[in-house]
């Protein structure tokens, strides 16, 4: 499944809002620089989906706000 993110980095507070089905505002605390954004969002989403990390993966926006993730689920 194919989920469009948009990130809010340096906010307060860590949270993700859930727009639509395939929709979601991403907040996280850290800062984007070497990527560490980037690991906060796939561990946040893969929290909110309860699965492990490795199956959240950023496909597109590496170095952008607006980003697209693939979600793998169980089966």
């Amino acid at each position: 499944m194919n989920i469009y993110i948009k990130v809010k980095p340096k906010s307060h507070k860590e949270k993700i809002e859930k727009i639509d089905e395939f929709h979601f505002i991403v907040c996280t605390q850290k800062i984007p620089e070497k990527g560490k954004a980037n690991d906060d969002v796939v561990r946040l989403l893969a929290k909110y989906f309860n699965i492990s990390p490795s199956r959240v993966i950023l496909t597109s926006g590496l170095t952008s706000r607006n980003k697209t993730a693939t979600i793998i689920q169980k089966t």
